[in-house]
């Protein structure tokens, strides 16, 4: 079997017919769902050991269909001699992603479910033409396989899968996890015993199935359970983010993430290992200290150090992320950037080991920093947008990444490390001034002058369909929140804007409640579609939002009603004064996770918006700790447990508001959230309709915390629109 890859459309072609006069291109239009759903998904980037080819997945949604399919794209970097041209556009059918190329170049490996569970394929490829040739599958786990990497010498592959731990090791392993699998699928009493917390998590019951990490040799034979009979899960569930395990430059060690507390629902402590993966006979060892977790393993290239991110502070999962740095001669973990205020998200090795780079959330920014380790320099690479993904050429001369805003999908950019870049408008010689002065004060250690390398784009994977479109840009203001602090909110204007006009606001509350609101896009939640009939959208990070400094995450906990919600109340405050044209009276304030907690919250203690969305909101913080699925979120958050601080649970709980009570709201909840169980929106919405407050439900029986499905997608853009619709043109009405 044969399989072709999709390349990237890279530069446009100039025509005889373009020397010539042109007819103006058609008006731009406001964005619809329709428009969102045909956009090209960008994910997961691999990058060729020569620096030549960039290998990734891209997903297309079929609405009709009710589907969504990831095939794999190449496209030339352009870097040394490899011409920048286009290939040939064609795929599999049945779909595949994660994309990896071996060490040598001439081969990947890549993920899919074309024969029943997933599995792991392992495909030619010629680094002169960029195609690919025959296909073999390479694993066959009994439950799939997931998270495959290659060992540096490309005689392996590591990857993970679920197993029965009692199932143990040895060669009968697959055929036992087969058999249970089996098993449980064909008994017709789906009852079930649990006998530990955690029995379900985010949007699964897990049962009795662990992950473990499995070895599986290239040139065929059986996989390795390397955690075998380990009643935990290697690495932990994680709903994305940096690889979290990694092989050592010689392939003779792996460092993997685990947590080994015995109660994982109540514990973020999550440590570190490293393990022989060739001995079977090998213990893991622990090689991190602190007493929060532990993430996101990288081996430098010349083997010495591993860097991972690491928190201090045990049952917080939004401490502070600091990038560690483990002597594997002598041992000794250091804290190379411990006066950064600011998470490190992701990081990458430069290829002499000399630096690394890395991304941290700043001010409504997702910028690339790189850290000089002799000197502890650290200077800005990038910050126009949320950059990710990031892959350094072997000559460390230009970097792969992708990178999205507000009003653009993801799409790879080639950086070149080498030259500063040339400013582009009239504002960008004054911009690395005005970022220090806004960023720089905050930070232990300065930056150093912020220079952005130059960069172009490799992929314009939605270029036609962008060109139709009128997206606005997101404006950035800043106000005075709760004790005078300084808090930062985001605007967008609709299509088509018009000065002499007054607009509706949707305004939207971000979850987490540690997230951030900022110049990037987002297919749940898209500030640029809320906009596009009508609207002005406005957003603001509150307390408890990353990329101000951890002190500014720390001020929400034990105090969700409070300063958060002044901040926010604040920043709508102050939007309206400096945007004439916000029309106050027909406000809509729409939150999802701690979002629709503080709709809530918002629905007892004032009365200025014209309607609210509450979407898996936590409505009665007593009952949501007894049905959550992670106990820690809020232990930290409310100081206790309801029955060792029932006064904090009741002082911040929007059910005891409930007398105040007036405003119009939609409730929007999932049968599959285990964070906030669907009982927390069925209790609002029964306590709404009790009150004869006007309100309606959206029920979701096949979703979880996130609506991911496109026609479940489509329904909840569209009855949240109409619902915002509907409450702002009876306001306008009544005037």
């Amino acid at each position: 079997m044969r399989l072709r890859l999709y390349a990237a459309l890279l530069l446009p072609v100039l025509t005889p017919c373009a020397l010539y006069p042109q007819a103006p291109p058609p008006p731009r239009r406001p964005m619809t769902f329709e428009d969102m759903q045909r956009m090209r998904r960008l994910d997961d980037l691999s990058l060729s050991p020569d620096g030549h080819w960039v290998l990734f997945a891209v997903t297309d949604v079929d609405l009709e269909q009710n589907r969504k399919t990831s095939h794999l794209w190449v496209v030339p970097t352009g870097v040394g001699s490899k011409p920048m041209e286009e290939k040939p556009v064609t795929a599999s059918l049945p779909g595949e992603g994660h994309g990896r190329f071996s060490p040598d170049g001439t081969q990947i490996l890549f993920q899919s479910s074309r024969d029943g569970e997933q599995q792991v394929y392992i495909a030619s490829f010629d680094p002169r033409s960029g195609t690919v040739g025959e296909v073999r599958q390479v694993t066959h786990a009994a439950m799939g396989a997931d998270g495959a990497m290659w060992s540096p010498d490309g005689k392996s592959i590591v990857y993970t899968s679920s197993v029965y731990p009692e199932c143990g090791a040895g060669p009968d392993e697959e055929t036992c996890n087969a058999e249970h699998a089996k098993a449980k699928t064909e008994n017709k009493v789906k009852a079930q015993i649990f006998t530990h917390l955690l029995y379900r998590h985010w949007n699964v019951f897990t049962g009795e199935r662990r992950s473990h990490l499995f070895l599986q040799p290239v040139s065929g034979g059986a996989a390795r359970d390397l955690n075998p009979g380990d009643e935990h899960d290697v690495p932990p569930f994680s709903l994305g983010g940096p690889p979290p395990y990694a092989f050592s430059p010689d392939s003779k060690e792996l460092a993997f993430e685990e947590n080994t507390d015995p109660m994982p629902a109540i514990s973020t402590h999550v440590d570190l290992w490293t393990v022989d993966p060739a001995n079977p006979t090998a213990k893991p060892v622990k090689i991190s200290t602190s007493a929060g977790g532990n993430f996101s393993p990288v081996y430098s290239p010349d083997g010495k150090y591993i860097a991972w991110r690491s928190q201090a502070r045990a049952g917080y999962e939004s401490d502070r992320f600091r990038l560690a740095l483990f002597d594997r001669a002598t041992r000794k973990i250091t804290l190379p950037m411990d006066g950064f205020d600011r998470w490190v998200d992701e990081l990458v090795w430069a290829p002499d080991s000399q630096s690394i780079y890395f991304t941290a959330g700043d001010e409504g920014e997702e910028p690339i920093f790189q850290l000089d380790l002799a000197s502890g320099q650290r200077s800005y690479i990038a910050r126009r947008g949320e950059y990710g993904d990031l892959h350094a050429t072997p000559d460390n001369t230009h970097m792969v990444a992708s990178r999205n805003t507000a009003r653009r999908p993801a799409e790879i950019t080639l950086l070149n490390l080498t030259e500063e870049s040339v400013p582009r408008n009239p504002h960008a010689a004054a911009e690395p001034a005005l970022h220090l002065r806004r960023t720089g004060a905050r930070h232990a250690v300065p930056l150093a002058e912020p220079s952005e390398v130059t960069e172009q784009p490799l992929t314009r994977l939605n270029r036609t369909l962008l060109a139709q479109l009128d997206i606005p840009d997101m404006e950035h203001y800043w106000f005075h929140g709760s004790g005078g602090v300084r808090v930062e909110g985001f605007l967008i204007r609709p299509p088509g804007f018009d000065p002499e006009k007054k607009y509706p606001i949707k305004f939207l509350i971000h979850g987490g409640p540690q997230g951030a609101w900022g110049d990037s896009w987002s297919y749940r939640w898209n500030a640029e579609l809320f906009a596009a009939n009508g609207y002005a959208v406005v957003m603001v990070n509150p307390r408890g939002s990353t990329g101000y400094g951890q002190a500014f995450v720390d001020g929400i906990n034990g105090d969700w009603g409070g300063r958060p919600y002044i901040d926010l109340m604040r920043g709508l405050d102050a939007a309206e004064t400096q945007y004439p044209f916000l029309d106050k009276t027909r406000e809509c304030a729409l939150g999802a996770s701690y979002g629709g907690y503080m709709a809530d919250w918002i629905l007892g203690h004032t009365e200025r918006f014209r309607c609210i969305v509450s979407h898996d909101g936590m409505f009665n913080p007593e009952s949501a700790y007894g049905t959550s699925d992670e106990l820690w979120f809020n232990e930290w958050e409310f100081r206790g447990m309801p029955w060792t601080n029932r006064l904090m649970y009741r002082r911040w709980s929007p059910m005891l508001f409930a007398a105040r009570f007036k405003t119009p709201t939609l409730v929007v909840h999932s049968q599959l959230d285990y964070r906030l169980d669907v009982s927390e929106g069925m209790q609002l919405f029964t306590t709404l309709q009790r009150l004869g407050v006007p309100s309606e439900m959206l029920y979701f029986p096949d979703e979880g915390h996130w609506v991911l499905k496109p026609q479940n997608s489509q329904l909840w853009y569209k009855t949240v629109n109409a619902w915002c619709d509907r409450w702002t043109q009876a306001a306008a009405n009544a005037k």
